[in-house]
């Protein structure tokens, strides 16, 4: 296998915003048919960090802290009757993870970017972050 999913800590340069772009698309891919159908049109978004905006909105002052964001009405929220609403997004945030990533070491970069991938798609599905710590067999 290559690629950074497959490649030790320390081996090679930080992958870019596109390298994480395409451990996400390998991600979604590998998801069931009827999940991915039911993420038509959810657009997946990578960033360094969460924006400052974004940080003051959840309380947060390290943006460390925050390796993904699920962004929108959830799917149990939605209505026919819903005036053009935003796009729903999930914002995956590349410094944050990788420092997690490098911090654990105990886990291949592509599964790390699609647990944070998922866990925001779980978010899309209208699961409260309880809920889905409930089924987590991931102890992050």
């Amino acid at each position: 296998m290559s690629g950074p999913a497959a490649l030790p800590c320390g081996a090679w340069e930080a992958p870019s915003e596109d390298d994480f772009a395409a451990l996400a698309a390998a991600a979604f891919a590998e998801l069931p048919d009827q999940i991915r159908a039911a993420c038509d049109g959810l657009a997946i978004r990578i960033a360094d960090f969460a924006d400052d905006e974004t940080l003051d909105e959840m309380g947060i002052e390290d943006g460390f802290e925050l390796t993904g964001l699920y962004r929108g009405v959830s799917l149990p929220e939605k209505s026919s009757m819903d005036v053009a609403p935003m796009p729903d997004e999930v914002w995956l945030y590349r410094r944050p993870i990788l420092d997690e990533w490098a911090a654990r070491g105990d886990v291949g970069l592509g599964a790390l970017v699609a647990h944070v991938l998922i866990h925001e798609i779980a978010h899309h599905f209208g699961w409260s972050d309880d809920e889905i710590a409930a089924v987590d067999d991931w102890r992050l």
